[in-house]
């Protein structure tokens, strides 16, 4: 994970926590998935129902990444980590160092 895609990251954490919707979607691929044990949606309009509507903090913790991307494309929540690991094909070789 470069600099530039750990800032992308830290940034879209900021937005979504300070409800900065216009910056939230800018750091957000157009076709962005959000999802969680509910169901999934795409698209800016499903994120920005799910940030306004979820109520969330978010803050990062361990960093995961396969082929960095400069967008956020992707927003799921799983009830603790291996499951997210395992929803995404992701393992502790992928972590962001």
């Amino acid at each position: 994970m470069t600099t530039s895609e750990i800032a992308s990251v830290l940034a879209w954490h900021d937005a979504l926590n300070e409800q900065d919707f216009d910056t939230l979607v800018a750091l957000s691929s157009d076709d962005i998935d959000v999802g969680d044990a509910e169901g999934a949606a795409q698209g800016h309009a499903a994120l920005l129902d799910w940030a306004r509507s979820s109520g969330i903090k978010a803050e990062p913790g361990r960093m995961y990444v396969r082929d960095g991307v400069d967008h956020i494309t992707s927003v799921f929540r799983h009830p603790d980590l291996a499951s997210a690991l395992a929803a995404t094909e992701l393992s502790e070789k992928d972590l962001a160092r």
